[in-house]
């Protein structure tokens, strides 16, 4: 049996610990405020960015952009995939590298091999089970996850991308965990190009013609449609990150709050156990001290 002062200590280190988690807590909670209030003075121009786009490929008299939208036989395949650069969130992590060997088996089973495969690494936990899986790296985009620069976020998808035009890659992916609520994440795998327009958000009218009747486009649809579809691919990609990025945090949250609960209910445990053996050892002192007396 642990001695009285063995359980202090005991009792000490957890308080000590959920102190750490307590702040951890609080701190992940803060993040992923200010990530949700990204996320939402973001929506009111992705939604109008692709309403735009969806009327413009709605109608048939516009030239679509076959270079953007043609599937063609996949021979060398990219894949993006997104985790943290740090750990304490739970099975956030290993969720995410789970999807991610997933989506590279599943090339491999298709008759890939490894050397049709690149993989962008987005986080260091990502980045350090791609180099364990025998992919050689890409180069260090650990920034993208944490920092929302929109500059570098934009220069990233400008180079997949160019990647994709230039044919040396025939499909991008994107491999991630969407941030459903703050208590469930859901690990994601889509197809980031060629580009569909299945990923336009759903419940609008398809009414292509009478958009372009209703408003005067300059210098002409398929210009504007040129230059529309690229940034709502840099868009696409900084929601992606913003999004895998309050999954972390959510999930760190989520994670830090159990911690919390199991600390105190050990330590509930422990002064329980320090107060009964404390009342056992008073007792024994005044049954020797009576004992004594009698003697």
């Amino acid at each position: 049996m642990a001695s009285l002062k063995e359980i202090k200590g005991r009792i000490n280190s957890v308080n000590g610990t959920l102190k750490i988690t307590s702040a951890m807590k609080m701190v992940a909670s803060s993040k992923l405020h200010k990530v949700q209030g990204l996320i939402g003075n973001m929506l009111p121009y992705e939604r109008q960015m692709h309403e735009i786009l969806f009327r413009l490929m709605s109608d048939t008299s516009v030239r679509m952009c076959e270079e953007y939208m043609t599937p063609r036989p996949v021979r060398k395949v990219s894949i993006v995939a997104v985790a943290s650069n740090s750990s304490l969130c739970g099975a956030f992590n290993s969720n995410a590298i789970r999807n991610f060997t997933a989506t590279v088996d599943s090339w491999l089973e298709a008759g890939l091999s490894r050397e049709d495969i690149t993989v962008y690494a987005v986080g260091r936990k990502m980045a350090e089970a791609v180099a364990k899986a025998g992919f050689p790296p890409t180069g260090d985009y650990n920034r993208l996850g944490d920092r929302h620069d929109y500059n570098e976020i934009a220069a990233f998808a400008e180079n997949l991308t160019g990647r994709y035009l230039d044919r040396e890659t025939d499909r991008v992916e994107l491999v991630y965990t969407h941030f459903k609520s703050t208590a469930v994440q859901v690990p994601v795998r889509e197809t980031f190009l060629p580009f569909s327009r299945s990923i336009l958000p759903e419940g609008m009218s398809e009414e292509g013609e009478k958009y372009l009747n209703d408003y005067i486009i300059e210098p002409d649809p398929e210009s504007v449609l040129r230059v529309l579809l690229p940034k709502v691919l840099i868009l696409k990609i900084f929601t992606m990150l913003v999004d895998a990025n309050a999954a972390e945090h959510a999930a760190r949250m989520m994670s830090m709050q159990e911690a919390t609960d199991n600390g105190n209910q050990l330590l509930q445990e422990l002064s329980l156990q320090y107060n009964k053996q404390r009342q056992q050892s008073i007792t024994d002192e005044l049954l020797d001290i009576v004992s004594g007396s009698m003697a």
